[in-house]
């Protein structure tokens, strides 16, 4: 069925007055036994969106496009900010009775504020969010759908709202009349390219165990890339259900701005959360692999915690989060020791952090506060970013950026978007970095990536894993 009002594509800085040229008006409805990844497989072919908290269980999934935002420069985060609190603080959402279905804007940020975007990043801007035309919520054991569009200022709004409504109710008996109908198969005959050979790799290791030797620099995160091509498009829906099965504790996300250009993953790592004046992030940094018995998992995770070389690298992810949060907070609060954090692949040393701020910031300030931190960039954060631009032969995109959603009262989540691919149409670009240090071992670091790499390996079905 056609929209009941046109999409606004794209909204910039300073070019659009909500409060004069419209304003966003949204409508919920129960909507039980409505699954998000039919959901999503309904919305094939349009703008598409998902989130999976794997802390609370909360699940988020989106279709179509009821307002665009994008930032551009060293002032992206801001702007982004500035269009947000002018959205909501002009929209219409008493129509929303439960908090949990209030429309949200999902999407993120490149690594570096002067991305610009290359074959692989199609369709994604240094800042871009995309708050749905329909909003699929399942929270607390209850699922509530949500339509939003942008009204014209001079509009009845109880005209508009009994539009939205009446469109709603055709969108629900739409999806509930649909199908649910397995995905088709899928032939994982695949072709991988490592553009970044293991040689090259251990040239860049040396360029950084020299600059440890000669500067002040003490850590930098560098990746490499796999590439995946296949007789058939990426089978992102699938792929994202092996992820749920696989990963339930992590954040699970997909950003598809433009049909068949989705940037989607698994990540365990948390870069910031608001909630009013709670504050909540962590440190994750230091990984090794699982093993294949509990004795072999216990001995490889103590290990991991007797590492001197990975409780250094995670210390400075830890001293750097004190460092920046501590300025805007009250209270805050890490523990002294980290503990292990285990996922189907790969442990990793982990420090929870929280905190309460001075004020209630909202989640954007603490984004444009945190990232990069020490877990994706490195530190001194001054020299380990130009270091990583010198030495990547490949962009980052948004790779190991931040990626999330923000509610009306600017709160949200954000998550390090690490375990993750990009795909476009029939090829998929994946992920993978690791942290150097002093008295770091090239060939290690080189299979440590090879670990890294396996679970979007698996989830876009992959046989052939190197």
């Amino acid at each position: 069925m056609p929209d009941p009002a046109p999409p606004m594509r794209h909204l910039a800085p300073n070019e659009y007055d909500f409060r004069l040229n419209g304003r966003l008006v949204s409508v919920s409805k129960a909507a039980p036994n409505l699954a998000p990844l039919d959901f999503l497989r309904h919305a094939q072919g349009r703008e598409r969106f998902f989130w999976h908290d794997g802390r609370t269980g909360e699940t988020l999934a989106g279709m179509g496009v009821a307002v665009e935002l994008m930032g551009w420069g060293e002032a992206r985060v801001g702007a982004i900010e500035r269009q947000a609190r002018a959205l909501f603080q002009h929209a219409e959402l008493s129509r929303v009775d439960d908090p949990n279905a209030q429309p949200r804007l999902f999407g993120g940020f490149a690594f570096r504020d002067d991305f610009v975007p290359d074959e692989a990043w199609t369709g994604f801007n240094p800042g871009h969010f995309i708050l749905p035309h329909l909003q699929l919520t399942r929270a607390d054991a209850t699922s509530r759908l949500t339509l939003s569009a942008l009204v014209a200022a001079d509009e009845a709004l109880d005209d508009a709202v009994e539009q939205l409504d009446a469109a709603l109710s055709i969108w629900l008996d739409e999806l509930r009349a649909a199908v649910s109908r397995p995905d088709p198969d899928h032939d994982p005959a695949s072709e991988l390219r490592y553009p970044l050979d293991q040689a090259s790799w251990t040239a860049m290791i040396d360029q950084a165990l020299e600059q440890f030797a000669t500067t002040p620099l003490e850590k930098v995160v560098l990746s490499r890339i796999c590439e995946v091509r296949q007789a058939q498009r990426i089978a992102v829906t699938p792929a994202l259900d092996r992820l749920l099965t696989r990963y339930p504790d992590c954040f699970v996300f997909l950003f598809e701005p433009r049909p068949y250009h989705a940037f989607f993953g698994a990540t365990p790592e948390l870069l910031a959360a608001t909630h009013g004046v709670e504050l909540e992030s962590m440190a994750l940094a230091g990984s090794i692999q699982r093993g294949a018995t509990r004795a072999e998992d216990e001995a490889l995770a103590a290990a991991l915690l007797n590492s001197a070389k990975d409780r250094r690298e995670h210390q400075l992810v830890v001293s750097a989060l004190r460092k920046r949060l501590a300025p805007v907070t009250a209270e805050l609060t890490a523990a002294d020791a980290p503990t292990i954090l285990r996922l189907n692949n790969i442990q990793h040393l982990y420090t929870p952090v929280q905190g309460v701020l001075q004020a209630p910031h909202g989640i954007l300030p603490m984004v444009n506060l945190l990232h990069p931190t020490p877990a994706l960039g490195g530190t001194p954060r001054n020299i380990a970013l130009p270091f990583i631009r010198t030495v990547e032969p490949a962009p980052r995109g948004w790779y190991a950026a931040p990626v999330g959603w923000i509610n009306a009262e600017l709160d949200g989540t954000f998550a390090v978007a690490i375990r993750s691919a990009v795909a476009q149409q029939s090829r998929a670009w994946l992920y993978a970095g690791a942290g150097i240090v002093a008295g770091s071992i090239a060939e290690k670091e080189w299979d440590e990536t090879g670990w890294k790499f396996r679970p979007m390996l698996e989830a876009i079905g992959v046989a052939d894993i190197r």
